[in-house]
């Protein structure tokens, strides 16, 4: 069987914690969620096709940035 590899900083345990968050979540909470993440000052979502997304992927994978 093969053993399962997380992203760096990630467990099995912190996996735990995220699935009960959105398993006990509400329409309503998903909702407000979804929508506070769509207006983050920190980044931006963009629909693509879904044609580019492996050199979307291979872009953001080179993405250092930068410190100030």
């Amino acid at each position: 069987m093969k053993k399962n590899q997380f992203p760096k900083g990630w467990d099995e345990k912190r996996i735990q914690r995220v699935l009960a968050h959105y398993e006990k979540q509400s329409a309503d909470e998903a909702a407000i969620e979804d929508d506070q993440a769509f207006n983050r000052k920190e980044g931006v979502v963009v629909e693509v096709p879904r044609e580019l997304m492996p050199l979307i992927r291979e872009i953001l994978a080179q993405y250092k940035p930068t410190q100030g």
